[in-house]
């Protein structure tokens, strides 16, 4: 049995502990070397290692000991260091067509793109070498499409433009106007024509570092395919992009792939990645420990693979558990008890005009909240949590409100600390399917975008409220994460008759978790209305007519999907005005 082990030593820092552990393995008792200490830090020889699990058992949270799948006989690709994260093989790009990877966080998503974009030299396992050249690549991969891939980045036949994940860094290694930035990088003279289609037009004047999110991430997007390559790879595209924006991004992207450029996405957004690429590749694994890449796939096969969580040609199942979509989401059969109202809400933010005529919500209910950003969503979130008052109208202000706000921001508090109501009142049904537990001595500013998230979601559904208001839970999480939390929110608000509204901009989570829709219209920065809620039906009808889209059921998994514009499917929906599946 082939195994490897992860030690996290920045977290496992007590020598005592350390000198503890060592002395509980079985191996070692026997006069064999199996967990050193050195340079005060402990390392496990995966050689000697029998796998009894002593060690994780006494620090679950810094060591990990995997029994690595029977099928995977190969070298990997890269690993960072002894005890650490190891990538085994490599999404392939290719010519005419945009390849997409699909995986839950830390599986090694990031690393395999940076390896292909040439900004990491992988080592083939060897961590103490510097990395390999193409040569070693090339014999690597001898027999499939990367060998092919490998040589023609020898021969410098192959220009790589990489969009990096965190895109909120650019201000720290950019400063200047976002127009100055992009003229000086663009290699292709493509400026107007790439400013128009990413609508970039009105923020060519503004300094880098006051955009917000969804603007840094056109910015980024811009910047990188204005370079001279023809392999462009983008890592998360859609993050902090409104919905409306993500339409236009995956348009544009899939617009640049053509038998001279190759075109590589990772994307948590199914819908978008689903719309956007031709094949793509599913990455599996351990988080933190190790990933593996699978075998191409077309991208509807690929993705109902994805959820299906078994890999039939690899004969391996990487989850204990199908992701299911229903062709008609399950009714609920609530009396529809009124929980709140609303009547002619007006409220001014500087010149930004928010409306809402009437609305009411009922109890036991999850309401997803769409539309772009700007546009007041935000705001009226707020305005229910009584974080704003209304400079007209009437407002229910009565409410227990639990409000999880769209930035959320960590300091020296412990999980455990934070943690304290959702542990005593919902262990089985928040803090255990979110593996929180590995997170409770850790403070909040320590955690990643993610944990954070989940952190805070889990917070705001374990307190004893009438209405749970969420702005963009989905946010840093990924695909399987997204799905899971969705899934919470309605088994809770159906076992605690409560009612929970969320807003967010992956249409998928917001058709898998809600009962009805609220749809805000208006003009970004200058004017929003709050229109519903509707029935799921009449409510996706009027905002997908807005995108100018339409949407269908996959006929096997039943996941929602994009029809191609112009399509027997798109043209027989339109004229039957159902643009939210037939």
């Amino acid at each position: 049995m082939k195994r490897i082990a992860v030690v996290d030593n920045e977290k496992l820092k007590d020598m005592q502990k350390k000198l503890y552990i060592q002395g509980l393995c079985p191996v070692n008792r026997r006069g064999i070397e199996c967990i050193k200490i050195e340079d005060k830090k402990l390392y496990i020889d995966e050689l000697t290692c029998i796998g009894c699990g002593i060690c994780v058992k006494a620090a679950p949270e810094s060591i990990k000991v995997i029994n690595l799948p029977e099928a995977l006989n190969q070298q990997p690709i890269h690993r960072y260091g002894e005890n650490e994260f190891m990538l085994y093989s490599l999404p392939t790009p290719v010519f005419g067509k945009v390849v997409g990877v699909i995986g839950k966080n830390g599986v090694g998503k990031s690393t395999a793109l940076k390896i292909i974009s040439g900004n990491l030299k992988p080592n083939l396992g060897d961590y103490e070498q510097d990395g390999v050249g193409y040569d070693e690549l090339i014999q690597f991969f001898k027999g499939t499409e990367a060998q092919g891939f490998f040589e023609r980045m020898k021969k410098g036949e192959i220009k790589a433009s990489y969009k990096p994940q965190h895109v909120d860094l650019l201000p720290k290694t950019a400063k200047g106007k976002v127009g100055n930035l992009l003229k000086k990088i663009d290699e292709k003279k493509r400026f107007d024509q790439v400013i128009e289609l990413l609508d970039l037009g009105n923020i060519l004047e503004n300094d880098l570092a006051t955009l917000s999110g969804g603007e840094l991430q056109r910015v980024a997007i811009a910047a990188t395919v204005l370079r001279d390559a023809n392999l462009y790879i983008f890592d998360e595209p859609s993050s902090f992009l409104d919905i409306e924006q993500r339409i236009r991004v995956s348009r544009f992207i899939k617009g640049l792939a053509d038998e001279k450029t190759a075109v590589l996405v990772v994307e948590h957004d199914l819908i978008i990645l689903d719309y956007m690429t031709d094949n793509i590749h599913i990455m599996y694994g351990e988080e933190g420990a190790y990933g593996i890449v699978s075998q191409p796939k077309a991208t509807r096969v690929g993705i109902n693979v994805f959820l299906d969580g078994y890999l039939k040609e690899e004969n391996i199942r990487f989850r204990d558990h199908e992701i299911r979509f229903f062709q008609r989401p399950p009714e609920k059969h609530s009396k529809n008890i009124p929980l709140c109202s609303w009547e002619q809400i007006e409220c001014k933010l500087g010149r930004f005009h928010l409306k809402a005529v009437k609305g009411e919500l009922h109890r036991e209910k999850t309401i997803g909240v769409v539309g772009k950003n700007g546009i007041g969503k935000t705001s009226f979130v707020k305005l229910l949590a009584g974080v704003m008052k209304p400079d007209k109208g009437k407002l229910n202000e009565k409410l227990r409100v639990a409000y999880k706000p769209q930035y959320i921001e960590g300091d020296e508090t412990l999980v455990i600390t934070v943690l304290k109501e959702a542990i005593d009142r919902f262990n089985a049904l928040l803090v255990q399917p979110l593996a929180l537990e590995e997170l409770f001595y850790k403070p909040l500013n320590t955690l990643s975008g993610g944990q954070l998230q989940r952190v805070a979601i889990a917070r705001c559904l374990s307190q004893d409220v009438d209405l749970f208001l969420m702005d963009e839970p989905s946010a840093y999480l990924d695909i399987e994460q997204r799905l899971l939390i969705s899934k919470i929110i309605r088994d809770l608000m159906e076992q605690t008759g409560k009612t929970a509204l969320i807003v967010d901009h992956d249409l998928l989570f917001i058709d898998y978790l809600s009962d009805e829709l609220i749809v805000f219209e208006g003009k970004p920065a200058i004017e929003g209305e709050v229109k519903g809620p509707f029935s799921m039906e009449a409510g996706m009808n009027q905002f997908l007519g807005g995108l100018n889209i339409t949407l269908r059921r996959d006929e096997e998994s039943h996941r929602p999907r994009i029809n191609k514009p112009g399509s027997q499917k798109d043209r027989q929906q339109r004229s039957e005005q159902k643009l939210y599946y037939s």
